[in-house]
């Protein structure tokens, strides 16, 4: 047995309408229509081949107190093509960002429910 891929992650959110506002209309995701009838509110968003899936369910984790800075708190990190251009569309939605402590190419925000998302910026050779 070997573990090739992940093919999504999940994250709780307060309202599947507010989040897809962030991850369809500043990020640029794809809702997927296949998601089925789960009993629950949410959204599965197309990324490639992979996906990420919004659970409107309560949230037992704390939003407040979380670290400023994403890096230092449990995230899910992305690759993107043009980190200025996600940059751009984050300050446009009043997004607070920070950038990455290492001098990397990269910058980590939050969704509208705390959830940290990193993104790295692609470079040639990346795989």
């Amino acid at each position: 047995m070997t573990i090739q891929a992940i093919t999504h992650v999940s994250f709780l959110v307060r309202d599947t309408a507010c989040s897809l506002v962030f991850y369809r209309d500043v990020l640029g995701l794809e809702v997927c229509p296949q998601r089925p009838d789960l009993g629950y509110p949410g959204a599965w968003l197309t990324l490639g081949i992979q996906q990420i899936h919004l659970l409107e369910l309560p949230n037992p984790d704390p939003v407040e107190g979380r670290p400023s800075h994403g890096g230092r708190d449990r995230h899910a990190a992305f690759l993107v093509t043009d980190l200025e251009d996600l940059a751009r569309r984050l300050a446009d939605a009043a997004i607070p960002m920070s950038r990455s402590h290492s001098g990397r190419a990269a910058l980590f925000c939050r969704d509208p429910d705390g959830n940290a998302l990193e993104f790295i910026q692609r470079l040639e050779g990346d795989i």
